[in-house]
């Protein structure tokens, strides 16, 4: 599995940490940037990171901003993409095994560097259940078409 990863630099200091992390653990990844703390427009960042993962389906991507939020949501904008801001370890195991999220947002305001960690180790290793939750995941893809209906 390829990890695709981008932040602003309100979550430089937290893509680092997950970085040494994947570099530990042998993981394969791109790193889009940004690469120092001067500020950057984060939309640059989720796009990069949100085409690379809907080109790869098999891939997961981890974003950092400030809050997470901002980053989220331009990424969001991407056909194909389900990106979640998480705070806590539930939060980060249920987006990938209810929601089967594939990019994970993060703020580097909000935690620190080991619990920004602790997340990604969580999104990366969980599956998505599928079952019952496969049904509301195609209910979003058809919103996200215009097909849906109630």
């Amino acid at each position: 599995m390829k990890v695709y990863l981008g932040c602003d630099h309100g979550g430089l200091n937290i893509k680092n940490a997950i970085i040494e992390y994947l570099k530990e653990n042998g993981m394969d990844y791109t790193d889009f940037g940004c690469y120092t703390d001067e500020s950057v427009d984060y939309p640059v960042y989720a796009y990069k990171v949100a085409t690379a993962v809907a080109d790869d389906n098999t891939s997961l991507g981890i974003l950092c901003c400030g809050t997470g939020i901002g980053i989220s949501m331009a990424a969001n904008k991407v056909k194909g993409i389900r990106a979640a801001v998480c705070t806590n370890e539930f939060m980060a195991e249920m987006t990938r095994r209810h929601n089967n999220s594939n990019i994970i947002a993060l703020g580097g305001r909000i935690i620190d560097e080991p619990t920004a960690v602790k997340l990604a180790d969580i999104f990366l290793n969980t599956e998505f259940e599928g079952d019952r939750h496969t049904k509301r995941v195609d209910m979003i893809t058809a919103i996200e078409n215009g097909t849906f209906e109630v």
